[in-house]
C-alpha cells in the first residue's frame, strides 16, 4: 500500500429522463482504435436480478507495489458476477514514469472518494468493492443487494450506446457472491435500506490486454499487463428514481489487440454504492 488529486443538464419529459449524446473523444494511438478496430455492430445487454459486484482498482505503472493488484484484477475477467475497473491514476507521474493510462477523471475521482468517506490520504494500490474500500484482496466481499434495485438494458447500433434505467425495481436475489471476511475492513454486507429517491450514474469505457515496458520509475525494466483498463469515465448527473432514464454515448469499437467493453452502473448517490452495472462486450 503506497500512499500518494460539465456533466450534460438532464432534459426530462413525462416520466423520463433524457441525456444528450456524450463524444468519446480520444486519439487513436491513446485509445488503441484506427485502422486495425473492429466494425461496430449492434448488440444489447439486459440486467439481472443480481447486481454484479463492482470492483475499482486504483493503480499506476509508476507504483512499485501496484503489479500484484493489476494481475489479480486481471484474474477477474470472464465473471459475469463482477463488473472490474482499473483506473490509472497520475499523481505517480513525477517519478519520472508518465503512465500512459492515466486519466485524470480517475484521479480525482479516487480523492473525491476518499474525501468522502474520510480517509486522510489516497494510495495505490487501494481496491474499492461495491463503493466501500475493501484491503481484504485477493478475496471479494460479501454484499447484500440494495433495498431497490433497477433493471438496466444497454444496446449498441453502430458507435452510438443506448443506456436505459427503469424505475421499476426489481425484488434483489438472496444469494450475493463473494466470501465474507469481517474485519479485513471494506463493505459491511448490510443493504440500504428503504432505497433512493434519486440514482445517479456513470459510463466507463474499458479496455483489456494491454503492456507496457517500463523504462522510468520504480517498475523500471519490467514489462506491466493490464486488463480492464478505463480509458474514459463520465458522470452521469442524478435523475429521480421514480422515473425512466435514457442515456446515451458515441464510443468507437475497440481493436482486435484490445477488445473493449462499454459499461455503464447506477450509484445510490447517498452513499455512492453501486447499485446495478452491466456492460457491453462489441
Amino acid at each position: 500500500m503506497t500512499p500518494a488529486p460539465q456533466p450534460s443538464t438532464p432534459r426530462r419529459t413525462a416520466g423520463r429522463t433524457t441525456l444528450a449524446a456524450a463524444t468519446l473523444a480520444m486519439a487513436a494511438a491513446q485509445a488503441g482504435a484506427g485502422p486495425a478496430a473492429s466494425a461496430a455492430g449492434s448488440c444489447s445487454a439486459r440486467s439481472g436480478a443480481t447486481p454484479p459486484l463492482v470492483v475499482e482498482l486504483y493503480t499506476s505503472e509508476g507504483c512499485s507495489s501496484c503489479p500484484p493488484a493489476d494481475r489479480w484484477l486481471s484474474s477477474l475477467k470472464g465473471r459475469g458476477d463482477v463488473l472490474a475497473l482499473a483506473f490509472h491514476v497520475t499523481y505517480w507521474d513525477y517519478l519520472g514514469w508518465a503512465d500512459r493510462f492515466a486519466i485524470p477523471e480517475g484521479t480525482q475521482r479516487q480523492r473525491d472518494l476518499a474525501r468522502r468517506d474520510g480517509l486522510r490520504a489516497v494510495y495505490t494500490p487501494q481496491v474499492r468493492a461495491g463503493g466501500r474500500d475493501w484491503t481484504g484482496w485477493p478475496r471479494l466481499p460479501r454484499v447484500e443487494p440494495a433495498a431497490a434495485v433497477p433493471a438496466l438494458h444497454l444496446s449498441r447500433d453502430g458507435n452510438r450506446v443506448i443506456a436505459q434505467v427503469d424505475a421499476a425495481v426489481q425484488p434483489p436475489a438472496a444469494a450475493p457472491r463473494g466470501r465474507s471476511d469481517a474485519g479485513s475492513g471494506g463493505p459491511s454486507g448490510k443493504g440500504t435500506g428503504g432505497g433512493s429517491s434519486t440514482w445517479s450514474g456513470y459510463w466507463a469505457v474499458l479496455e483489456h490486454e494491454h503492456s507496457s515496458r517500463v523504462r522510468a520509475g520504480e517498475n523500471a525494466g519490467e514489462t506491466l499487463r493490464h486488463d480492464h483498463v478505463v480509458r474514459l469515465w463520465k458522470a452521469v448527473p442524478a435523475w429521480p428514481s421514480s422515473q425512466v432514464l435514457s442515456a446515451s454515448l458515441e464510443v468507437l469499437p475497440g481493436s482486435i489487440d484490445h477488445p473493449r467493453r462499454v459499461a455503464f452502473v447506477v450509484v445510490d448517490p447517498r452513499t455512492e454504492r453501486p447499485v446495478q452495472a452491466l456492460a457491453l462486450d462489441c
